[in-house]
């Protein structure tokens, strides 16, 4: 019988584009592919690293002369929400949630359209199409879920400017979705979107705030958020939330005041990917 050892994972870095959230700088992504049989095992430890998934990719960022994207989650045992936090929930308690297995339709997709002619125009998913946009939500080889979110109130359709004259609402009633990984230390938001007249009733932090009772819930003890980046107005929010831990120099810590990373987005230097891909601790 021909036994055959497990590949290591390979590395590549992207080549250098212009950074979504901060003007004037560069951005660059270390990544591997998430396929396999060890793709659950991959995904997990590389999540405890700073990296992020998306679709079948793992990647961080690896830029030459910049570190302002850091890795952040909530310690859900830390969390307490603030009053301004309570006010959201407030605002928001006419949502309410559903979850099930990543698949992608067409209110989804206009939502997702309006959100980002709304607030990433510019963005590297701007011109993002049907299929794309399928593939960002089926194509996961871990455990994923498709959380959707939908208002209660009867007249719901009416907030939305788009409505057609005879009053159908192009979202079927969606209000925001959240593609949300589990893992085994906690959720992981890949990516979310929302209605864009939500945004004054600060759904965003809706959405964080309600994926901390769904950790709680699953007995998780963290919320992984994505990349905070200290300076940018659409990243910034993150540094809101009490028990918020950041990735950096290899380990966790507890976020203190944000202006203290203020000095994030200067030129550093950056290690070789030689050397930065040989500190990566990789599963058994």
């Amino acid at each position: 019988m021909r036994h055959s050892l497990p590949i290591a994972p390979q590395f590549y870095v992207t080549a250098p584009q212009p950074c979504p959230y901060l003007a004037g700088r560069m951005e660059r992504k270390l990544f591997t592919a998430l396929q396999g049989d060890s793709a659950e095992k991959l995904n997990n430890a590389l999540s405890k690293q700073g990296f992020r998934r998306s679709q079948n990719v793992l990647y961080r960022p690896s830029c030459t002369d910049c570190s302002a994207c850091i890795s952040a989650r909530i310690k859900v045992a830390d969390f307490a929400p603030s009053k301004s936090q309570k006010r959201v929930l407030k605002r928001n308690a006419d949502l309410t949630r559903s979850a099930s297995s990543p698949w992608a339709t067409e209110p989804q997709y206009t939502l997702f359209r309006d959100y980002l002619d709304s607030r990433h125009a510019a963005g590297g998913m701007a011109d993002m199409d049907l299929f794309e946009f399928a593939a960002m939500v089926e194509e996961t080889p871990i455990r994923t879920r498709l959380i959707e979110y939908r208002s209660s109130l009867a007249d719901a359709a009416t907030t939305d400017a788009r409505n057609d004259p005879a009053g159908n609402d192009p979202y079927e009633g969606l209000r925001a979705v959240s593609l949300t990984d589990i893992l085994e230390d906690g959720v992981s938001m890949v990516y979310s979107f929302f209605a864009p007249e939500l945004m004054k009733s600060s759904v965003g932090t809706y959405l964080i705030l309600d994926h901390i009772k769904i950790a709680h819930h699953l007995d998780l003890p963290y919320v992984y958020l994505g990349y905070w980046v200290p300076g940018s107005d659409k990243m910034g929010y993150k540094a809101n939330f009490k028990g918020v831990e950041i990735f950096r120099k290899g380990a966790w810590e507890m976020l203190t005041h944000p202006d203290d990373y203020s000095s994030e987005i200067n030129p550093i230097t950056v290690a070789p990917i030689a050397d930065q891909v040989a500190r990566i601790e990789l599963p058994d």
